[in-house]
């Protein structure tokens, strides 16, 4: 079974057409992902105490969401990377480096007019896919039999 993190974006269903696309070819693969409802990422960490202050609410709340992502991306045999063109995706960024420090294979998956920005990130990458049905190509070979 390959073991896929999906990082990224979370404001389209990409996730859902890759694992849609990987079941309906049968393939042994596992998906995980990181919180993709906003609200509850940004409250990850309230329940430790208030903050007054944005900053550090969000300070709080992100190291308790790094807790899942790292054991995620360590525990990934492939991540999967997606860029959007909305927002910027500061924390993609940083799971790509993650990955290319730790030796993790992964793809990034977005479209052209960000190719430039993105252009140390996709140096590492094992591929670059322009689709989810590319992404879903890749699992179907790296998962082959023969």
């Amino acid at each position: 079974m390959l073991k896929v993190y999906l990082s990224g974006e979370i404001h389209t269903d990409w996730r859902a057409q890759i694992e849609k696309g990987a079941k309906a070819l049968s393939l042994p693969v596992e998906f995980f992902s990181a919180v993709t409802d906003h609200g509850a990422s940004d409250a990850a960490g309230d329940h430790l105490r208030e903050q007054s202050e944005g900053f550090w609410r969000d300070h709080q709340s992100a190291k308790v969401n790094l807790i899942r992502t790292k054991n995620l991306i360590e525990s990934a045999d492939l991540v999967v990377v997606r860029f959007g063109d909305k927002y910027k995706q500061w924390n993609a960024a940083f799971d790509a480096g993650y990955c290319a420090a730790m030796g993790t294979p992964y793809v990034t998956l977005h479209d052209d007019s960000i190719v430039h920005p993105l252009k140390e990130v996709d140096a590492q990458a094992l591929a670059w896919a322009t689709s989810n049905d590319q992404v879903v190509e890749i699992l179907r070979y790296v998962t082959q039999e023969k």
